[in-house]
């Protein structure tokens, strides 16, 4: 795989077709792997001189975000240097130049930004349901389980397992086992065929780690924010709701609110992080385990202005649909609210809706046209009654930053928001696991006290 990347890094330096394999912007470790691993085949097997290169669907400097990609790729010997970022090749000057050939990976929908690149698609390779409206007119290969990196292992275990290294077996076995948590029957994510080629691929090499022991470091990355910045811990794992320009950030963050309020020059980061992408209010969701391992949530509500501070704070407080159970804690500055969140089932995904409807509120409070700032002049009991009116009633419009190009459908393996008991089979991520293993343990308590009577 090493010497494959090195190649690629000199074939672009080339004026020639090539093959681009392109992961999804989320670029999880799912849609990384399974773009490089794809490509790495393809390359392999193709009897044409044809360039075929593995190109992450983010910025270079994005990477750190991702502390299970960074852990193993460091863990397989894999330098990021070698790797090939969207910032470094410029896709649609070589769609324009007829030298673009595309092969989507862990998704099979572009965003509008992309939308001029969508003749170049000659292939897809996909693990969650197909979008027949947007789904580009070329081959097109799904198959609902719980690892892309599955599909591509399959294909090289079927058409040329001669190919296969240590270094490719190791990065598509541990990215299963993660996707897959742990291939555990109780979360129900894995299928037969993610089983199979997890055990074909320990079958082919016996020394590749034991599942418990990749699946454990994998996760740990995961939630790692220890070499963050307090702007990159924000954007780590972010939504946006928005109405009339007015936009207000959701971000999970992976420690104790206590510890992430003790941050050096914490206000000033807040401050800078919202007026670089132009935020009116940013929302802070902590998530960790506390000594006992019981899952506990906390919120910070940071916003300048303070109408929309008291609006936003008083939505939560009063929200019985979902119920949040918050108590406010101390705070560290006046425009920063925290609280204790008592029920530790309502998730971020669960938030967005109330968010939503704190905007509606406060925009029917103070009867602001889109685009002016508000400041002053707005009292708590204006803000109560708008308050009362909006009752629990929940406004449709989420929307992406409206300045940035929208997501794609978000990977089945990579999940932020959702409780997995909502909606049938879970799609899974750090926050998702984080509720599960939660609930899990909550039922074996409750078995385990019932036994005792």
């Amino acid at each position: 795989m090493e010497d494959y990347l090195q190649g690629c890094r000199v074939a672009l330096q080339e004026s020639r077709p090539i093959h681009v394999v392109l992961g999804n912007e989320a670029c999880d470790l799912d849609s990384m792997v399974s773009a490089l691993a794809l490509a790495f085949y393809l390359a392999k097997t193709t009897e044409a001189e044809e360039v075929f290169v593995p190109v992450l669907n983010i910025k270079r400097s994005e990477l750190p975000l991702r502390g299970d990609n960074v852990f193993f790729l460091q863990k397989t010997h894999i330098p990021e240097s070698l790797l090939i970022f969207r910032d470094e090749i410029d896709l649609h000057a070589l769609q324009q130049a007829g030298q673009l050939t595309l092969i989507l990976v862990d998704h099979h929908v572009l965003p509008k930004s992309d939308a001029a690149l969508e003749e170049a698609v000659a292939e897809v390779l996909d693990h969650r349901p197909i979008d027949q409206k947007h789904c580009p007119p070329c081959h097109v290969s799904v198959e609902l389980v719980g690892s892309c990196a599955t599909l591509v292992a399959e294909r090289i275990l079927q058409g040329a397992p001669e190919i296969l290294d240590w270094q490719t077996a190791a990065l598509l076995h541990g990215t299963i086992i993660l996707d897959c948590v742990n291939m555990d029957p109780k979360i129900g994510k894995a299928t037969l065929k993610d089983n199979q080629y997890v055990e074909n691929l320990e079958a082919l090499f016996p020394n590749l780690p034991k599942r418990n022991d990749i699946f454990d470091s994998l996760q740990k990355a995961k939630f790692d924010v220890s070499g963050l910045t307090t702007e990159q811990m924000l954007r780590k794992d972010q939504k946006t709701v928005s109405r009339q320009g007015t936009k207000v950030a959701i971000s999970a963050i992976y420690m104790d609110l206590e510890a992430f309020l003790q941050r050096s020059g914490l206000i000033a980061d807040l401050h800078a992080f919202c007026q670089a992408h132009s935020y009116d209010a940013l929302v802070a969701m902590t998530i960790f385990f506390n000594t006992c391992n019981e899952p506990v949530r906390q919120l910070a509500v940071f916003c300048p202005h303070t109408a929309l501070r008291v609006t936003v704070c008083g939505v939560l407080e009063r929200s019985h649909s979902p119920s949040l159970k918050l108590t406010p804690a101390p705070s560290i500055h006046p425009n920063l609210q925290a609280y204790l969140q008592g029920n530790t089932q309502v998730s971020r995904k669960k938030l967005l809706p109330l968010l939503q409807e704190a905007l509606s509120a406060y925009f029917d409070s103070t009867n602001i046209p889109s685009g002016q700032p508000e400041t002053e002049g707005v009292s708590r009991e204006q803000v109560d009654k708008e308050l009362d009116r909006a009752g629990n009633s929940l406004i449709p419009g989420l929307s992406q930053d409206e300045e940035e190009p929208p997501l794609p459908p978000t990977p089945m393996n990579s999940l932020v928001d959702e409780c997995p008991l909502d909606q049938g089979l879970p799609k899974l991520s750090a926050e998702v696991i984080f509720e599960k293993c939660s609930q899990i343990s909550l039922s074996e308590s409750t078995t385990a006290s019932r036994s005792k009577k």
